[in-house]
């Protein structure tokens, strides 16, 4: 057999054995694919994982079975699917605390090395919440207030290093005030604090806060976002305060193990645009104070890093040890 001829034959070998993958032949599927949610069942990200599962489940034919993973703040089920083969069977939702965990703190994964973002499923922007009787009803005047007295004006947080610590320690660093960081083990203590007036102020989700703002148990002076929501119009941005560029959503996003083939990853961005763009979900996800997304996986993938490198930035800035 002449050079010319071998060449051909493995070139048409090559060219079968590409034909023959089962996301080419479009047979994918073959069997149950699991979606790895990072936390306990019941919760935001959980209920979207659920909502893009059913949808995938009925438009392919196979079983996509939500295992929750917790433990290590979240970092074990990423990790699981860091490490996983990026063959389309194994995938991602969480919470934007993905980036902000890795940017604060070691951990076994790298949000952009390591994980094919898919698509954003769902964003909120976070409120900036104060006591009711704190004498503010502005950044300005919080800003002011911490002015007038340095380190007499306090913050609580879901823990050192969490999305909400993050958020309001940025807007700390850009006023270029003190204020005193009180961290909680999670939400659930860091609201009563702020209420009773134990802390002064905090930065919490719509989702969990919003009860309390419309019984008045917590005054909500802002939006963290880069513009206004339109689920709550009526609240200004941080950077309409005077703190151009601030720009802070919490979001749950789908994401595969890095390397992933490009055609998979655009059928489950495909089919996530499908599962949510329903009035039945539309309407659930406005009731929840969250906006649907689902851009494309290049957009989620430059805001990812965006974000990594922004919070990296200032933990360097602030000199945090976590």
């Amino acid at each position: 057999m002449t050079s010319k001829l071998i060449a051909c034959a493995v070139l048409a070998c090559v060219g079968s054995a590409q034909a023959a993958t089962p996301e080419s032949r479009g047979t994918w599927p073959q069997k149950p694919v699991r979606v790895i949610v990072n936390v306990t069942p019941g919760g935001g990200v959980d209920n979207v994982a659920r909502i893009a599962a059913q949808h995938y489940h009925q438009t392919f034919g196979r079983p996509f079975i939500v295992d929750n993973r917790t433990g290590g703040g979240g970092s074990i089920g990423v990790e699981l699917v860091a490490r996983a083969a990026p063959d389309g069977y194994t995938l991602l939702v969480c919470s934007s605390g993905v980036v902000t965990t890795a940017a604060t703190r070691p951990q076994n994964y790298d949000p952009v090395r390591d994980l094919q973002a898919v698509t954003i499923l769902t964003s909120a922007p976070y409120l900036v919440l104060t006591t009711p009787s704190l004498p503010v009803t502005t950044v300005k005047d919080l800003v002011a207030l911490a002015r007038a007295k340095p380190a007499g004006v306090s913050y609580a947080s879901a823990g050192l290093g969490s999305i909400v610590h993050m958020s309001a320690a940025l807007l700390v660093a850009l006023s270029g005030t003190t204020m005193v960081h009180v961290p909680y083990k999670g939400v659930a203590d860091a609201y009563p604090a702020v209420v009773s007036g134990e802390v002064n102020w905090m930065v919490g989700a719509p989702v969990s806060s919003l009860p309390l703002v419309r019984s008045g148990r917590l005054k909500a002076i802002a939006v963290t976002s880069g513009k206004r929501s339109a689920l709550l119009p009526e609240l200004p941005t941080i950077a309409e305060s005077g703190f151009s560029g601030y720009d802070v959503r919490g979001w749950f996003g789908m994401f595969a193990p890095a390397g992933t083939p490009r055609d998979l990853v655009n059928r489950l961005h495909l089919e996530a645009q499908r599962a949510f763009q329903t009035p039945e979900v539309e309407a659930r996800m406005k009731a929840e104070g969250t906006e649907i997304v689902l851009n494309t996986p290049a957009e989620f993938g430059a805001e990812v890093k965006a974000e990594y490198e922004r919070w990296q930035g200032l933990v360097r800035k602030l000199n945090l040890r976590l």
